[in-house]
């Protein structure tokens, strides 16, 4: 949704059924993916390395290594690094309902 943060798309829509994309992305620190919905989405995450927050319906969410979380279809939900120093690396996917 920021196309300031760096992306690579393993496999992009329309490969696999219901599969929206399988994506790695790197927000590099005090970069932040503005808040939004998918309305027939769920998405999966999974932090590679670094820390992040996730606010998820205005809940606040640390994300630290090897932490996973899902994002349910019409859930507002942000991100962001809020490291002064390391980059957040996720891989995630989003899966249609």
């Amino acid at each position: 949704h920021d196309p300031e943060i760096r992306k690579k798309v393993f496999i992009a829509k329309g490969r696999i059924p219901k599969l929206t994309n399988f994506t790695q992305s790197i927000l590099k620190p005090g970069q932040s993916c503005p808040s939004h919905a998918h309305p027939d989405m769920c998405e999966v995450y999974l932090v590679e390395s670094g820390e992040g927050r996730m606010f998820l319906n205005g809940q606040e969410i640390m994300l630290r290594q090897g932490d996973c979380l899902i994002v349910d279809p019409g859930e507002e939900h942000s991100l962001q690094n809020f490291s002064p120093i390391d980059d957040l690396l996720l891989t995630y996917f989003g899966i249609e309902e």
